[in-house]
């Protein structure tokens, strides 16, 4: 049997599995199309986090139990409407043929650079012909995701655009920019500027790691790590002596925090 036969069989056998689970167990059976999107997006972060941790037994695991909730609410969806799997799967391999015309048609694209370029303006193209009025507009994009994730491709498209910061420096000091603004706010009381400057100061940083060919959320994500790593040797080394860290003063746990980063300079954050 060949793997892509093996493949297309094991998929009909998970299809047939949801679609099972959705006329026979109450919990599935509860669910509506628009309680789909939680689990959607909380595969797929499961995944990411996968991903990244690098294991791929994890990274099967977790894929798969993204593609049940992609199947799942396939399943709800031809229910309520005439948009079955067959047709979603079919209009996605149509438009992956479309927007490949340097695979499936005559266009030469030798670079990346080259496919993305084809690619947003083919996206831009059927954007026009669907709504004239609104197809360079940046309002529809990434409004479905995290907005560290979107302010990234805000950025992306604005760049492919004709408007964007030269290099990360310039983005640096957009970024000092931004935070002076905002502790003038501060000196002023006024809460709810700070809060609009803090967000520009936000936007900005987003798109910092993309001019030194790094994401924001891997980026972010790193840092996080990192951070829970040194909390918890500092909260490993004020036990190992006895100590409170919330009777201890700010100076006092800023201490511990530098033995903490000092024991992790040369070991890897998982």
């Amino acid at each position: 049997m060949s793997e892509d036969t093996t493949a297309a069989h094991a998929f009909a056998k998970l299809l047939a599995v949801v679609t099972e689970l959705r006329a026979r167990c109450p919990w599935d059976r509860e669910q509506k199309l628009g309680d789909t999107p939680r689990h959607l997006v909380e595969e797929a972060y499961e995944v990411a986090d996968a991903v990244a941790r690098g294991n791929p037994i994890d990274i099967a695991e977790e894929l798969g139990d993204a593609i049940v909730q992609c199947l799942f609410t396939g399943v709800i969806l031809a229910e309520e409407s005439k948009l079955d799997l067959a047709t979603v799967m079919q209009n996605a391999a149509d438009k992956l043929v479309r927007r490949h015309p340097h695979v499936y048609g005559d266009i030469r694209a030798d670079t990346s650079d080259q496919v993305i370029e084809n690619w947003e303006r083919i996206k831009l193209d059927e954007r026009a012909s669907k709504n004239p009025d609104d197809a360079g507009s940046l309002a529809h994009v990434g409004r479905g995701l995290p907005s560290l994730m979107r302010a990234e491709k805000l950025g992306e498209k604005a760049r492919r655009a004709g408007m964007d910061w030269a290099n990360i420096r310039e983005v640096i000091a957009q970024a000092r920019e931004e935070l002076d603004e905002v502790e003038q706010a501060l000196d002023r009381d006024d809460t709810a500027h700070a809060a609009e400057e803090l967000g520009d100061l936000m936007l900005a940083i987003a798109n910092a790691p993309r001019f030194i060919d790094h994401d924001a959320e891997t980026t972010l994500r790193a840092a996080c790590d990192k951070f829970v790593a040194r909390f918890d040797e500092v909260a490993r080394i004020a036990a190992a002596r006895g100590l409170d860290l919330k009777s201890m003063s700010p100076a006092e746990v800023d201490t511990i925090w530098n033995e903490a980063k000092a024991a992790g300079t040369n070991r890897k954050y998982r």
